[in-house]
């Protein structure tokens, strides 16, 4: 597969981690993208793909591309055989300032972009990507698209500080402390971290602790997961156990076997790092 990405210029370079473009055949026909402690917006330009967030979610398909706010369990992706995109990976926040509903309405329920930016403006934006010059023409084009729908955001600058609390202690932070610190009540960080990255600090907290957690793991030397949990600052080897089941369905050791035949059939890999092979 193609995989570009680079960093956006300010002022999204406070929302955004990289846009990026993707293009080829999948690894696998569906991969599982286990919670990260951020945001996803898509703007397909191939054949329809699919997802599902949850086992009581069905199946859905999506033509134009997604938008997935910070998720609590795993979503799994059905990719044609080839499959041709643009994407932004966003900060936890960095959606809110382009939606026009809360992010709470959004949570493990991904929308289409024509539902958020509605079905003319999307047109145009995958006409103009569809006849771009190449992949970087292409960035610079959602680049702009994206400047020019962001919006004032209250509450913005509360979130984003507390947020990066959050990413700065691995999530083992009291969220009691941070709502001391930014002179607000719990009820009331948590009102706002709900409307702006669609779930509580809390949850953004066990969500960022397990991705730190897991994306420290090398699957490729053996791995003593009592060092892991403790480190980690879980309770125990069972409460880590417990958190990687909710959050991927799997067992570390079924997680692990996982990576291990990904990197084993696909060395190298440009997706290699996160996703997990579903079928």
């Amino acid at each position: 597969m193609e995989y570009v990405s680079r960093a956006p210029r300010p002022p999204l370079d406070g929302l955004v981690d990289d846009l990026y473009y993707l293009e080829g055949a999948s690894p696998y026909a569906r991969l599982t993208l286990p919670p990260m402690p951020g945001a996803l917006l898509i703007v397909n330009l191939g054949a329809p793909f699919r997802i599902r967030a949850g086992t009581d979610i069905k199946t859905a398909e999506y033509a134009d591309g997604c938008v997935i706010t910070t998720p609590t369990r795993a979503v799994e992706f059905g990719y044609p055989p080839r499959t041709r995109s643009v994407g932004v990976h966003l900060k936890p926040w960095g959606l809110a300032p382009l939606l026009l509903m809360p992010a709470a309405e959004l949570c493990d329920r991904p929308v289409t972009i024509e539902q958020v930016w509605g079905r003319p403006a999307v047109a145009e934006l995958r006409d103009r990507l569809a006849t771009a010059a190449g992949p970087h023409e292409m960035l610079t084009l959602l680049e702009e698209e994206l400047r020019r729908r962001l919006r004032e955001t209250a509450g913005l600058g509360l979130v984003r500080h507390t947020s990066k609390v959050i990413a700065a202690t691995n999530g083992a932070v009291a969220i009691g402390d941070l709502s001391m610190a930014a002179g607000v009540s719990t009820t009331h960080l948590a009102q706002r971290f709900k409307e702006l990255v669609g779930v509580t600090p809390k949850r953004l907290a066990r969500t960022q602790r397990f991705a730190t957690t897991v994306l420290a793991i090398n699957p490729a030397v053996p791995i003593d997961w009592g060092d892991v949990a403790a480190r980690a600052g879980y309770f125990d080897q069972a409460h880590f156990t417990h958190e990687f089941r909710a959050f991927t369905g799997l067992t570390p050791t079924q997680y692990v076997e996982v990576r291990r035949r990904f990197l084993r059939e696909h060395p190298d890999h440009t997706l290699d790092s996160w996703p997990l092979p579903a079928d």
